[in-house]
């Protein structure tokens, strides 16, 4: 048989799963809250501007690799059917 438990035990229990649903924001002060939103929009920013470098630097990149091509390579990569040309 099952021992009951006794009433204190499932009203700590109870008073456990309510405090454990609190957020972290509940539980920290408006002050640093704010402070960690305004690094978090800094770190996005900082992300977004190392990936617009990056396009950037890609961009250039090919230019200056298209820029660079022989006549070969740009014949090569035509579309072109050149026997109908002849």
């Amino acid at each position: 048989m099952k021992k009951k438990q006794p009433r204190n035990q499932n009203q700590s229990k109870m008073q456990d799963k309510e405090s454990s649903s609190l957020k972290l924001g509940d539980m920290l002060n408006q002050d640093i809250m704010s402070q960690l939103r305004q690094k978090q929009k800094e770190l996005n920013d900082a992300e977004q501007e190392k990936k617009a470098a990056e396009e950037e630097k890609k961009r250039e990149e090919r230019k200056r690799r298209e820029k660079n091509k022989s006549f070969e390579e740009l014949l090569g990569e035509s579309n072109l059917n050149w026997k109908n040309y002849k």
